[in-house]
């Protein structure tokens, strides 16, 4: 790791204390990392979507001849995309995206997010990536470099230490 890499972890450390007892020293994720897992997770949602979202849609519409109401189709798509995201970040911090990058989702205590965070998380980036980037552009400006929808949202996406090979 080069002197700067280290100064600018040293910087983005934040001390998180799960109890009085231990003190876990932990490096905020960078932003290119958090934005390169964004475009890795767009890419597994694909499949996702083709799943829950086209697949069903096909079949009502081919076998039924039904078609929903647009509005239908944006709740079902918010709703299936919201029980993924939660259901991973409440399971382990993690989805797949975020496992390859090694990156973690927690409170800014540094514990696991609880069900109602989790989803207001999810609800606040949604007008976060959609206005145009504004929430994620915020990371410009933000003192420790974290999306909008993560300092509004109390969370923080952290950088896990590399994985041992045995």
């Amino acid at each position: 790791m080069s002197r700067t890499s280290k100064e600018r972890g040293a910087k983005a450390a934040r001390s998180v204390a799960p109890d009085a007892s231990a003190r876990v020293v932990v490096e905020l994720a960078g932003l290119r990392r958090r934005l390169a897992s964004m475009l890795y997770e767009s890419m597994l949602l694909l499949g996702v979507l083709a799943l829950t979202f086209m697949v069903p849609y096909l079949i009502v519409g081919g076998v039924f001849q039904v078609s929903p109401p647009g509005w239908f189709a944006w709740l079902h798509l918010f709703t299936v995309l919201g029980c993924y995201f939660v259901w991973y970040w409440r399971r382990n911090g993690q989805t797949l995206a975020m496992q390859t990058w090694r990156l973690k989702l927690v409170d800014a205590d540094g514990r696991p997010l609880g069900l109602t965070r989790c989803w207001l998380r999810y609800a606040l980036a949604w007008p976060s990536v959609l206005l145009f980037g504004i929430g994620l552009l915020w990371a410009l400006v933000d003192r420790d470099h974290q999306f909008l929808h993560d300092r509004l949202g109390g969370s923080r996406l952290v950088l896990l230490p590399p994985a041992i090979k045995g």
